[in-house]
């Protein structure tokens, strides 16, 4: 079945594959399901943090419970991305002035507490700063920012920024051998973001195939580099939509380099 040339783009080219959303039932139905995941979320939670109420729970139940929830925040996660990826080709944003530092950080906490509950959990129990630093270090995850964005204010929509980033470390996380190097700077009027892993990499025939969406990729190509493709062609979807791109470029190490570049300020075009 081919591709609908009838297209809806804020940004020339924001998707070589297409509209995510073609049919308006689509996003209806991902707005209706949103509900459903919220209910089994806050029950699951509640189960966990009010045994008082609920009953005690043996260690197996709240391992399981746990498990559970996680999921259940994947699956919201998943959700909001389509919606954002919807909203951004129909010319829906929301920008606002905020800084990338903090916004950054936040991420990378949400990110862990689905892909590395017992490494989040830890980090609960260390203030942030220093500490929290070392602990990120010792699991082989580095995260440096340019001295001049601790006061720099970035003006775009923060929930596509962060569902970008997010996309970027997930799967990075998920493809690393032992590290993981994000890293944040400001160059010629645009916010840079690499987040690099020690992973498989990916073969310069395969940098472009790696964004559509739904596309896996065989093993023996990328050794274990494989996946349903929807984080990433989302995500470039959105940063083309805010007027930046992603791309994988070459490193000084073995491994992936995803770099996002985002301008400082938003300018819808139309």
């Amino acid at each position: 079945m081919s591709e609908d040339p009838m297209t809806r783009h804020n940004v020339a080219d924001a998707s070589a594959d297409g509209v995510f959303f073609r049919e308006v039932d689509v996003e209806f139905l991902i707005h209706e399901l949103k509900d459903p995941m919220s209910v089994i979320e806050t029950a699951v939670r509640m189960l966990i943090e009010k045994p008082g109420k609920y009953g005690t729970l043996t260690g197996r139940q709240e391992k399981t419970l746990k498990r559970a929830l996680r999921n259940a925040k994947k699956a919201r996660s998943l959700l909001a991305d389509l919606l954002e990826v919807g909203r951004s080709e129909a010319g829906c944003f929301q920008c606002c002035r905020f800084n990338p530092v903090p916004a950054i950080e936040e991420v990378l906490l949400e990110v862990l507490e689905n892909v590395d509950a017992g490494l989040w959990e830890s980090l609960q129990e260390v203030e942030a700063g220093p500490d929290r630093a070392a602990l990120l270090s010792d699991r082989g995850i580095g995260l440096t920012f340019s001295e001049d964005l601790f006061c720099a204010e970035f003006c775009q929509d923060e929930t596509k920024f962060r569902q970008i980033v997010g996309n970027l470390i997930k799967n990075a996380l998920q493809h690393r051998r032992s590290r993981l190097d994000i890293g944040v700077y400001c160059r010629g009027g645009q916010l840079v973001v690499d987040v690099v892993d020690d992973g498989p990499g990916v073969e310069k025939e395969n940098r472009e195939l790696i964004f559509r969406r739904y596309t896996r990729l065989a093993p023996c190509t990328i050794l274990s580099r494989t996946g349903h493709g929807l984080g990433l062609a989302g995500a470039r979807i959105l940063a083309r939509h805010l007027g930046g791109d992603i791309s994988v470029e070459d490193h000084r190490r073995p491994g992936a380099c995803f770099c996002l570049r985002l301008p400082l300020t938003f300018a819808q075009s139309g």
